[in-house]
């Protein structure tokens, strides 16, 4: 068997009915996102739903159209690894500088 044919005998087509069902949730996750603006939710929850709906989208389309599902683990770990560890220690600098506000507020006062 040519290294062509091998390849092309390795990968996987997906049926027509999962891009169809992909699409659609996508058009629900946006439509929930316009939502959040028509109904004027304000403050975090505002922002954290908008954020879930655009990582929910962003993880369908990597998932099923880039083809990110039927990829090896090894891959995976590699793209979806730094991200998630970037947002770990965002937390951990958002926590801090709670902690050096709070700090300098208690031992300096307020600001005049």
């Amino acid at each position: 068997m040519a290294p062509v044919e091998a390849h092309a005998a390795q990968q996987q087509h997906h049926p027509i009915k999962l891009y169809l069902l992909v699409w659609g949730l996508l058009f629900v996750l946006s439509t929930f996102s316009y939502l959040v603006d028509y109904l004027g939710l304000q403050g975090y929850l505002r922002w954290s739903l908008i954020l879930m709906f655009m990582v929910l989208n962003a993880g369908l389309i990597v998932a099923v159209f880039r083809h990110m599902a039927c990829e090896r683990l090894a891959l995976i770990y590699a793209i979806l690894l730094p991200p998630l560890l970037v947002l770990v220690f965002v937390g951990m600098m958002v926590s801090d500088s709670t902690y050096v506000l709070l700090t300098r507020l208690l031992f300096f006062g307020a600001a005049p």
